[in-house]
């Protein structure tokens, strides 16, 4: 076992880029993509061309203005296309009576936030117009705000323990699944050393040594699983206390983390059993594991696939049960009771896959 774990240590230690490579992926994914639910204090550009712009600019601006996290600002048509022009500004709002228009020049997560607040508010007002008639739409905002200070019927939703029910972080989501998806790669890529060592003769060679077959595989997958979840550990921990999130018991992630290691080196080793030589492995690994994120909704809200078929394929792949039991942990402080399920569906389908894996590999000629 030593000697074989020792023989991948040697070869990433002298070509060490690729693993690099993969943890500052994982960052930088997260960084772009996951700070959708934590933007800062940010302005929006609004502006008017219509005859009666000041009227309009103060009517909108008004009922625009109750976002916690994006202030409107009015400023003149050139000056407002140049800062989206210049990038200082993702977005640019031009008002009219009853419509409006989205300067932009990016596709930022910010612009869609812009986009879906706005959109809200001018469907809101259009109810409102509808339902006042020829009435002013101001006297029924204030017969409406008078009702519901005091309604007929509240609901008040609390957590099971009593608390309040804590907002989904789709940020968290994306870390997790990001960091999880580009550790299968690293998993992938190592496991597939067995594949180059049968094919270039090697195996056969360790097998006339000492080196028994049974430890010959468990050192190439124990080095698989130490460099993928030192992968992923270095990046929960940057993320942890570098950029400050709050990934909640630290031990329950690195336990279901390594749950999943486990796990997805056995789907590893039984796509392994499927292909012949390395070059078929990269070809068919790489092709497979981009599509077991978007079937498992990890870049989606929750409940957004509903589809029982892509539901099925999705349990299938440790991928899913992974980030539900780290999203439990960190935003709804669950238990070891809680994450147990999911540990065990994982390690469930590691146990599957392996046996099936190493099966078809020693039964190929």
């Amino acid at each position: 076992m030593y000697p074989v774990f020792l023989a991948q240590w040697m070869k990433d230690k002298r070509r060490p880029y690729l693993i690099l490579l993969f943890i500052g992926l994982s960052i930088l994914a997260t960084i772009i993509f996951g700070d959708i639910d934590r933007i800062e204090q940010s302005t929006v550009s609004v502006y008017s061309t219509e005859p009666n712009a000041e009227e309009i600019e103060q009517k909108w601006i008004e009922l625009l203005d109750n976002h916690d996290s994006i202030e409107y600002v009015l400023m003149d048509k050139e000056e407002a296309h140049a800062e989206v022009l210049e990038g200082e500004s993702d977005v640019a709002l031009q008002l009219m009576e009853n419509d409006y228009r989205l300067i932009t020049a990016t596709e930022m997560p910010g612009v869609f936030i812009v986009e879906q607040h706005v959109q809200q508010v001018f469907t809101e007002e259009a109810k409102l117009v509808a339902a006042a008639g020829t009435n002013s739409t101001l006297d029924l905002r204030k017969e409406v705000a008078e009702y519901l200070e005091s309604p007929p019927l509240k609901v008040q939703t609390e957590s099971i323990d009593g608390g309040d029910i804590a907002n989904y972080d789709m940020g968290m989501q994306l870390l997790f699944g990001f960091t999880l998806f580009v550790a299968m790669f690293t998993i992938g890529f190592k496991v597939n050393g067995i594949t180059a060592d049968k094919v270039s003769g090697i195996w056969n060679r360790l097998i006339l040594s000492p080196v028994s077959k049974t430890n010959m595989y468990i050192g190439h997958l124990f080095y698989s699983f130490c460099v993928a979840f030192f992968q992923m550990m270095i990046v929960f921990l940057i993320f942890k206390y570098i950029l400050g999130y709050e990934l909640g018991n630290f031990a329950m992630i690195v336990t279901i983390a390594a749950a999943f290691t486990l796990s997805m080196i056995s789907v590893a080793m039984l796509i392994t059993g499927f292909v012949k030589t390395p070059e078929q492995f990269y070809m068919v690994y790489p092709s497979l594991i981009p599509i077991i994120p978007v079937i498992s909704g990890v870049y989606m809200q929750p409940g957004t696939i509903t589809n029982p078929v892509l539901q099925f394929i999705a349990d299938i792949f440790p991928l899913s049960h992974g980030v539900e039991a780290m999203m439990d942990v960190a935003l709804y402080n669950a238990g070891w009771n809680d994450i147990l399920l999911p540990i065990a569906l994982m390690l469930l389908i590691g146990v599957l896959a392996m046996g099936i894996g190493i099966n078809m590999v020693e039964r190929r000629k």
